[in-house]
């Protein structure tokens, strides 16, 4: 009898562990919801409606533009994804026709043109964001001074970025930090506390000259800012989750930190007349969007690198612009710049940190 054996080829990978798209878009989704949640309480129901326009344009515009091409691919979740991110990135009062735009436009220009999920090679919210920002840049910068409990009162007020940016024009002397600096400009951190947030004062300062009163603020997100950004807490406790189930990795975020963290602390207490080496680290990491931009977009699979290495590269580059756009350029944050220009060398960094195939001896070695 004979016998005969099929063989199959196929391209890797060889092994699935069982993740799709949609499996990782919708856990991503789930840990975002707890900073949306947070957000819709400190800032009003209004913010509610800025999310849904952002989420139901970016859907809209997809299915448009899919079933023109004979598509369906809503299934995904990555539409759903993009338009929670651009919401997340608006400020609380912001007329709901400029999150719709700025779904519209990542969607169609910078998603769709590039032949959709996988092909973009900047990531969509962020240049949504961006393009509203350049477009509509005073309601972009305006901002609710948080509420307690959606207490809606609708005083506007600086981000604390923003206000060091602007007041710091002005002032002439030594300070310690900017938290001293927003106190003693009469800042409203803190202004309507929710629970908790007295308490975690009190232990942060308890703690010594590293954590000055008023970081429990920080921490919670009883600032203002944008809708999705302010829960520094929130938004840790939801990337616990994605480490774990391997979502994303430790190389973009820990360099992205540590670089930034480091110009921080050396440079970052000349603005303030404190000298080298005095730089509130922590301040600037839970202000200005840093951590939903580190973990959340910065990590994008699409639009970051291959490579352990050249992901390293990424994250060192954007927390470099990050700190050069924040203390040296116009824009408070410069977050979403920062990672946008870096999107923009990820095929160079991917060109020269691919890995070298088996069997092959690398040029310049023998």
């Amino acid at each position: 009898m004979e016998n005969k054996l099929s063989l199959i080829i196929s391209s890797s990978p060889h092994l699935h562990e069982g993740s799709s798209t949609t499996k990782i878009m919708c856990a991503v989704i789930l840990c975002l919801i707890p900073a949306g949640i947070w957000g819709i309480c400190i800032f009003g129901i209004y913010s509610l409606f800025v999310i849904l326009a952002s989420i139901l344009a970016s859907l809209i515009t997809e299915f448009i533009i899919t079933r023109l091409q004979g598509r369906f691919t809503l299934s995904d979740g990555s539409a759903f994804l993009t338009g929670l991110l651009v919401g997340y990135n608006m400020p609380p009062s912001v007329p709901l026709y400029i999150p719709v735009i700025a779904s519209v436009f990542a969607i169609s220009v910078v998603k769709m043109t590039f032949g959709g999920l996988g092909r973009n090679w900047m990531n969509p919210a962020l240049a949504g964001r961006v393009f509203v920002m350049f477009s509509w840049t005073g309601p972009m910068t305006t901002w609710l001074a948080p509420s307690a409990w959606g207490r809606v009162d609708g005083v506007t007020a600086a981000s604390p970025l923003g206000f060091i940016k602007a007041g710091l024009l002005d002032f002439k002397g030594n300070i310690s930090g900017p938290i001293e600096f927003l106190a003693s400009q009469g800042y409203p951190v803190g202004r309507t506390a929710p629970p908790g947030s007295g308490w975690l004062n009190n232990i942060l300062a308890s703690i010594g000259r590293i954590f000055p009163e008023g970081y429990g603020n920080l921490f919670l997100g009883n600032i203002p800012g944008c809708i999705g950004e302010v829960s520094a807490l929130l938004l840790l406790l939801g990337t616990i989750y994605l480490f774990i189930k391997k979502i994303i990795t430790w190389h973009i975020p820990v360099s992205y930190l540590v670089s930034f963290s480091l110009l921080v602390w050396i440079f970052g207490g000349n603005r303030f007349g404190c000298g080298f080496f005095r730089g509130d680290v922590f301040f600037q990491i839970f202000t200005g969007g840093l951590m939903l931009g580190v973990f959340y977009m910065a990590t994008d699979m699409v639009t970051s690198p291959l490579t352990p290495k050249g992901m390293i590269i990424f994250g060192i580059g954007a927390g470099f612009l990050t700190f050069l756009i924040r203390f040296y350029g116009s824009f408070p944050e410069g977050v979403s710049l920062a990672i946008i220009i870096m999107n923009m060398f990820v095929p160079l960094i991917n060109r020269f940190t691919r890995p070298v195939k088996f069997g092959i001896v690398k040029e310049g070695k023998e």
